[in-house]
């Protein structure tokens, strides 16, 4: 496979500003010319080996910050807003994507807060909305997506919050009672029952109701759910000002997104956590036992390990209901998901549904010739009696398939058998693949072919 060359201005720029220096003793400090470095921060050349092991000599710089980010998943999404069909047919090509979202971030950002109020105007259209008109007409992006681009773009890793989840679960071995414990010194008694929401917290008396019809394991989470609400305020309350979030609504509801976060970063404390999903090669079961968590939760965690310094291996994890709709969604490698609408049909995650309590494994290559290896298992939630809806969700989690190695699930697998990846996309509109026989509209880059005398597997092919 052809080496990409690493073009990383943006990421150098802010490094130079954040130690303020001048470009002059920036480039004086990596061994390479005040033209050279000004070159590469403008994107017209690649960094170089040279500034790559200045970078982490010189400042302990993660180069591997380099090649991660925004860029990429701001690609992705602008690619993916860009097959709207209100765009024109001819759309910039994706080296122009890649230069904007490298050289002009803010821009990009603005383009895809523009898009998301068009198609939120759109919807209200569709469904003859009676707010046009009104003085809080204003299209904004609904609550719920604002909070999920804050996590995407945080690379699903808080530090402060992680960090101090860390720090609650040194304290003992046992998290239960660190939990209970915790709980207690705040006045809070726990009691249990079979009625009622899986938590609910009286604040006047001072009372946790846990339902008894939650796994171990979902009562444990939920605990250390109201801990971090009752204990880690004034944290959460600081990095929900750094968030800026647009509406009271999406506040809230990123404030239970960071007690989520602390729940299972205390449950599954980063350091001992990785070490034992190195140890165990990333075996999920075990690693659920050993750490009181269940399958879903465990994939989660993995997903989050990219403290700075010290980050595991870049994991993707994404959740879909029956229908196909993403509900979680989260990658620190190239593949992104479709902000909008349902994940490829060729994943493994669709096929979990047909497969209950069992692991699919799946070697799967994306249009960029990008390889990686699917974990997808359901994880059904009963309802706790005769009757009661039964949740069904599938998860996948998985990462390239250079950390093949570091994973159990690919000891038989024939990993350098280029027939054995099936091909797989982020979104019909953008997938470059021509011959898909389960492309459900046209690409908006192809040009198509319409044949009345003939019929294929598609109604046109794909130039």
């Amino acid at each position: 496979m052809r080496q990409q060359k690493l073009y990383a201005g943006a990421k150098l720029r802010e490094t130079r500003l954040r130690l303020s220096l001048t470009q002059k003793d920036f480039a004086a400090k990596l061994g390479v010319s005040l033209p050279y470095l000004n070159q590469m921060e403008n994107n017209n050349r690649p960094v170089s080996t040279t500034v790559v092991l200045a970078l982490a000599q010189e400042f302990g710089f993660d180069v591997t910050e380099l090649s991660t980010g925004d860029a990429e998943r701001m690609v992705s999404d602008m690619r993916e807003a860009l097959a709207d069909p209100v765009f024109a047919d001819d759309p910039p090509p994706l080296a122009d994507l890649r230069l904007t979202a490298s050289n002009a971030p803010a821009l990009a950002r603005a383009f895809l807060a523009l898009h998301s109020a068009y198609r939120l105007s759109h919807e209200r259209l569709a469904s003859l909305d009676e707010a046009l008109g009104r003085e809080d007409a204003r299209a904004r992006p609904s609550p719920w997506d604002e909070v999920r681009d804050f996590f995407h773009y945080c690379d699903n890793y808080i530090d402060a919050v992680d960090r101090a989840a860390e720090h609650f679960a040194s304290k003992g071995n046992d998290i239960d009672a660190l939990a209970q414990n915790g709980l207690g010194e705040m006045g809070v008694s726990i009691t249990t029952s079979q009625e009622g929401p899986l938590r609910r917290f009286e604040r006047e008396h001072g009372t946790l109701h846990l339902s008894t019809r939650a796994s171990p394991e979902t009562r444990r989470f939920q605990m250390l759910l109201q801990l971090a609400l009752l204990t880690q305020n004034a944290l959460l309350e600081a990095t929900l000002d750094l968030a800026k979030f647009q509406s009271e609504a999406a506040r809230s509801i990123a404030k239970i997104g960071l007690a989520n976060y602390f729940a299972g970063a205390a449950m599954m404390p980063y350091t001992r956590f990785q070490e034992s999903a190195q140890a165990l090669r990333h075996d999920l079961e075990v690693l659920a036992i050993r750490f009181g968590a269940s399958i879903e939760q465990v994939c989660h965690r993995l997903a989050t390990l990219q403290r700075p310094g010290a980050k595991g291996i870049p994991f993707f994890f994404v959740r879909v209901d029956q229908a196909g709709t993403i509900t979680k969604r989260h990658s620190a490698t190239r593949l992104q998901f479709a902000r909008f609408g349902g994940a490829c049909p060729l994943w493994n995650v669709h096929r979990a549904f047909e497969t209950p309590g069992r692991f699919l494994r799946q070697l799967a290559e994306t249009p960029d010739g990008v390889r990686y290896i699917s974990l997808a298992r359901d994880v059904s939630k009963p309802g706790g009696s005769f009757g009661a809806p039964v949740r069904r969700f599938a998860i996948a989690l998985g990462c390239e398939v250079r950390h093949a190695g570091a994973l159990v699930y690919a000891d038989d697998l024939d990993i350098s058998n280029a027939r054995a990846y099936e091909p797989i996309g982020i979104s019909c509109r953008i997938c470059e693949r021509t011959q898909c026989h389960q492309r459900s509209v046209p690409p908006l880059e192809g040009r198509l072919s319409i044949k009345p005398d003939e019929r294929g597997v598609l109604p046109y092919e794909v130039g």
